[in-house]
């Protein structure tokens, strides 16, 4: 039987040249280049919970809902990340994915629902979700239990679109 890991410490933010890589994905954003990563990756636009000022952060999609217009989206750095908390603050806000922007409100998952969600990613990715698992500091044992253990201490969000919303 499994027991229920602890949160495990995130991994420190990075800085210097691993930070300027990390944010190189918003420049090609900024650039018109987000056609470049598909719809795997997407640019989330927030505001700062305490500057008011517009921030930007790109993120891996994990899931999609086409139809229903949503993507879910998962905090590596945990509920201590600035946007995941600023998203707490001001859910309502705007996304860019390949060349076009959707408004988005936020609306933050259960632990279940990050299980299932982590499990299905795992299915779908079993390299990177090992390794994403690794960074964030669970060990799954590679089964669906192992992996919605850990899902279950990741914060998965769903962006879900504004009404209007047509698939592309």
């Amino acid at each position: 039987m499994l027991g229920r890991q602890t949160p495990p410490d995130r991994p420190a933010l990075p800085v210097g040249w691993r930070r300027l890589a990390a944010r190189l994905p918003i420049l090609l954003f900024r650039c018109g280049l987000g056609w470049a990563f598909g719809k795997r990756l997407l640019l989330l636009h927030h505001t700062g919970r305490v500057t008011g000022l517009q921030r930007r952060a790109v993120l891996e999609v994990v899931e999609h809902d086409r139809a229903g217009g949503s993507w879910t989206v998962a905090s590596g750095f945990g509920p201590r990340a600035a946007w995941y908390r600023n998203l707490r603050a001001d859910p309502k806000t705007l996304i860019e994915v390949g060349s076009r922007r959707h408004a988005v409100t936020a609306r933050f998952l259960p632990p279940d629902e990050g299980a299932e969600i982590m499990a299905r990613y795992a299915r779908r990715h079993p390299r990177t979700a090992r390794r994403l698992c690794a960074f964030m500091g669970f060990t799954p044992d590679g089964t669906d239990a192992g992996y919605r253990e850990a899902g279950r201490g990741i914060p998965f969000v769903l962006l879900e679109a504004a009404p209007g919303f047509r698939p592309t």
